[in-house]
């Protein structure tokens, strides 16, 4: 094999592939990065539960392919000059890289032993530009469960129906609902995708319009962007049926202000040791929300004014919930719903459900 690429091209390919390289795992093959040069070159990370092909411009002199140490491979290619880079592979496996006046000699290990990729049916298939699902993903993303215990809850569900794409996190304190239709025909799936996977690949979207595929199979998922191909292992198990556990009724709404809401909480959770110990108390009445906490080292008290419809109410919640809920709603305004000092809030943008936080209240004293 011998090819010549450019080192910032070569390096972005790497940094992308490396998210699927296994740090802890008994086979050195693993460790490693598959480059393969035939029509296209190639680069290859996979940990058997998460696999990472991308495509690098390059101009193949001849083609082979060869598995090399992806650490050290990365380092090395941070490392030279911003160049063309030359790699060749040798007798014995041994790979050569060159750039300007750098010189390396590497063993790499056949290809052979290398697992390839799960071939995927393109039958379900959704199509969406990388920035909405990128959003998707980063707007549910932090209400997955990190509680080993209910496996089925440390990924999210994907589900396409009725020409939607919706995203569901549940941690059993919260849950994070993202939506967004489309005009024409699609396949209808329902898979849960674990939450390692979505942090790698929200990583990788970029924020721009060009489309990416979402294909779905029996235990697998691939999201194709042309040049990047990530495949996932799907959770196995039945995901909660979220739509039961919205409430319908509620006896007060406010319409309140993101930015001061998200603000105020902020600021009302910085004398709080520990958020479930000493939760922030909303006390809504008059046209306001009064937020405040009580803690061993002191007290805070903030007021919002708000539009409220409905009954007074005095309910604490855990601050943390709603500062990652509310740093990620980008509207300007949103309505809350609650059902009772009890009850579950529930975060709605003014019109629509393009997403849906619904998050559990947590005792406090009412002194």
């Amino acid at each position: 094999m011998k090819v010549i690429c450019s080192k910032e091209e070569l390096f972005d390919g790497i940094n992308i592939v490396q998210k699927a390289v296994s740090t802890k795992t008994t086979m050195p093959i693993l460790e490693g990065i598959l480059i393969e040069a035939e029509e296209q070159f190639k680069l290859t990370g996979n940990d058997l539960e998460l696999g990472i092909e991308c495509f690098v411009n390059a101009d193949i002199r001849e083609p082979g392919s060869i598995v090399i140490n992806s650490r050290m491979f990365g380092e090395i290619i941070k490392k030279l000059p911003d160049s063309e880079v030359l790699i060749e592979v040798k007798e014995n496996n041994n790979v050569i890289i060159e750039c300007d006046n750098s010189h390396f000699e590497l063993k790499g290990m056949p290809s052979e032993g290398y697992p390839s990729l799960p071939e995927i049916e393109s039958e379900k298939a959704f199509i969406i530009s990388q920035k909405e699902v990128r959003e998707m993903i980063r707007q549910t993303l932090f209400a997955v469960s990190t509680d080993d215990k209910k496996p089925i809850f440390t990924g999210s569900l994907i589900e396409c129906k009725d020409n939607k794409l919706t995203f569901v996190s549940i941690d059993g304190y919260r849950m994070a609902i993202r939506k967004t239709s489309r005009e024409k025909d699609i396949s209808t799936f329902s898979v849960v995708v674990p939450g390692k996977t979505l942090n790698e690949i929200v990583k990788i979207l970029q924020p721009i319009d060009e489309e990416i595929t979402i294909y779905s199979s029996q235990n697998q998922i691939l999201f194709d962007t042309g040049n990047c191909r990530i495949v996932s292992r799907l959770l196995e198990g039945e995901y909660l049926n979220y739509r039961s556990i919205i409430p319908n009724e509620y006896e007060t709404r406010i319409r309140a202000n993101t930015k001061e809401m998200l603000l105020s909480i902020e600021r009302a959770s910085l004398i709080t040791l520990d958020e479930k110990k000493y939760p922030v108390k909303f006390n809504i009445s008059d046209e306001k929300i009064i937020i405040s906490s009580n803690t061993e080292i002191g007290a805070v008290r903030e007021e919002v004014g708000v539009e409220v419809n409905g009954e007074n109410m005095t309910i604490g919640f855990n601050p943390r919930y709603f500062i990652e809920a509310l740093r990620i709603i980008e509207n300007e305004e949103v309505d809350m719903f609650f059902t009772t000092s009890i009850g579950p809030c529930i975060i709605k943008p003014i019109e629509g459900e393009e997403f849906i936080y619904m998050i559990l209240p947590v005792k406090i004293n009412n002194e």
